[in-house]
């Protein structure tokens, strides 16, 4: 890809941060978050999704060493981590995770990678529920594989880095996120279908504005949380096997199953089960809405889905509740619904263009009035996938 203007700015700081800590001639490499339109917790469920791409990105310059060594400096946490390529990674319940997951897998996997000096920076806020986590690993991934001399396919790199915070970081993401990093495209949403892999994209309607709106509120037991609703659906698939044999996901399990069988499980794991069979119709109900441009009905299909995330799925929070509310009842507005895992971070936002500056003023004051928080609010676009930026 080649660089805007604004991306030539970028460049030339990272450049030149670069120069000043390591030396050496870079390159450069992009890799976006994301947000989810519709389709939360179906991912690990072998279900359905529709995010994109967001113009929030991660950055990274590399440059080859050869001393089997990797020194990687996060300007976003000011730290530098240093490790060597011979022994083998452990994880430090820091940002570094997110450098040396990608390197243990990839290594794991048989691919001989060089030493490499790494730096490290990026927009994609963190622990807002848009996947800086993914557009780190990808980022870092796929410099290190160019600097190697390596290629991965698209598809294999985006499980490479699901696998790396699985089995590397400990977090038991699905594959949406790191898959839409490695396939966005500009002004288009992915549908994918995360047991296939199969995806098609579909384009955003101009008149519909992308307004992300962060509640500021973190929880540090997220993770954990996340976890165990995987636990969870697993238990669903394990209970509702005994009645419908050769399940292997909750994707296999239809509406109709679950009115029929629902009673034997525990009402916990029913409504559990309930929101993800559910969400997969809606991202079917959604993708066909938006493929005839009907902004309306899309909207609605996402307010029903943030409720089934509050009341079913319980992984909203009294804050996202607060945006969503004040969204809805905002003109000009077409829907709204918390975006991400959950338990805090962000709510995405279907706006009519001519009311986005309108929806900006009104909704920060009555959150901050209410909640003693100030929300941040950002108007991104679905932007393009990773990749080397030429410069």
């Amino acid at each position: 890809m080649f660089p805007t203007e604004t991306t030539a700015r970028q460049l030339a700081e990272l450049r030149r941060h670069f120069v000043q800590r390591y030396g050496g001639v870079p390159r450069f490499f992009r890799a976006p978050g994301r947000i989810n339109l519709i389709g939360e917790h179906t991912d690990y469920n072998d279900g359905f999704v529709l995010p994109a791409a967001i113009d929030f990105a991660v950055w990274a310059a590399v440059a080859p060493r050869n001393d089997g060594r990797i020194r990687a400096f996060s300007t976003n946490f000011g730290e530098e981590a240093e490790f060597s390529l011979a022994r083998g990674q452990e994880r430090q319940g820091r940002w570094s995770d997110f450098v040396e997951g990608p390197v243990w897998i990839l290594q794991r996997c048989g691919y001989a990678l060089r030493g490499a000096d790494l730096l490290i920076c990026g927009d994609v806020p963190i622990g807002a529920g848009l996947s800086s986590s993914a557009a780190i690993q990808v980022v870092v991934a796929l410099a290190l594989l160019t600097n190697s001399g390596l290629t991965v396919e698209r598809s294999k790199l985006a499980e490479l880095c699901r696998r790396a915070e699985n089995e590397f970081v400990g977090a038991r993401v699905g594959i949406m996120d790191p898959f839409v990093s490695c396939f966005g495209r500009e002004g288009q949403a992915l549908e994918l279908d995360c047991r296939s892999l199969d995806c098609r994209w579909l384009s955003i309607p101009e008149r519909a504005g992308l307004v992300i709106c962060n509640s500021g509120v973190k929880h540090e037991n997220a993770a954990s949380q996340y976890n165990n609703r995987r636990s969870e659906c697993e238990e669903g698939v394990s209970l509702l096997s005994d009645y419908l044999p050769g399940i292997r996901a909750l994707r296999d399990v239809s509406r109709l199953d679950l009115e029929s069988y629902g009673d034997r499980l525990p009402e916990t794991i029913y409504r559990r089960c309930r929101h993800v069979i559910s969400e997969n119709a809606r991202v079917k109900d959604a993708s066909a809405a938006l493929e005839r441009e009907d902004l309306e009905s899309f909207g609605r299909l996402m307010g029903e889905s943030h409720r089934s995330l509050r009341d079913d799925y319980q992984v909203s929070c009294p804050e996202l509740d607060l945006l969503v509310e004040l969204s809805e009842s905002t003109a000009g507005v077409f829907g709204a619904r918390m975006t991400g895992g959950g338990f805090g971070g962000c709510t995405i936002n279907l706006v009519d263009r001519d009311a986005v500056s309108q929806f900006e003023r009104l909704i920060a004051p009555v959150y901050e009035k209410r909640t003693g928080r100030a929300a941040q609010i950002w108007v991104v676009s679905a932007s393009a996938a990773a990749g080397e930026v030429q410069c």
